[in-house]
């Protein structure tokens, strides 16, 4: 079955970095567009970069856009995503899923299928 681990959170002051890792396994990662989507208390999740199978076609939501770097690498199943100058609007539970890119929206695709998450936090 789909299995998506993800680690790397944590508490952080802003201005700081982080780098997630999102290990993958019940599918063809190497076949398959991966994103990175977060949740804050209260607010809808939303999708914040999505790399394509090659790693050619990187997108970032404008929130995130020139602090984030979405990379994998496919010899290990695994996605990445790190997060420089951090700051406490970025404070959520941060997951890796399936996705694709409608114009600059960057959504799961189905079935959606998530993990535990990794929560990151941000101090001001």
């Amino acid at each position: 079955q789909v299995q998506l681990l993800e680690s790397g959170g944590g508490l952080v002051q802003a201005g700081e970095s982080l780098r997630l890792s999102c290990i993958a396994s019940g599918f063809s990662f190497d076949s398959v567009t991966m994103g990175w989507f977060r949740q804050a208390p209260g607010k809808e999740r939303e999708g914040i970069s999505c790399i394509s199978w090659d790693s050619s076609i990187p997108s970032y939501a404008d929130s995130v856009k020139g602090r984030f770097t979405i990379s994998r690498d496919n010899s290990k199943n695994t996605l990445y995503l790190q997060m420089n100058n951090l700051q406490p609007e970025d404070t959520a539970m941060y997951y890796c899923a399936k996705c694709y890119v409608v114009g600059k929206s960057i959504r799961d695709r189905v079935p959606s299928y998530w993990g535990q998450g990794t929560q990151v936090t941000v101090s001001s």
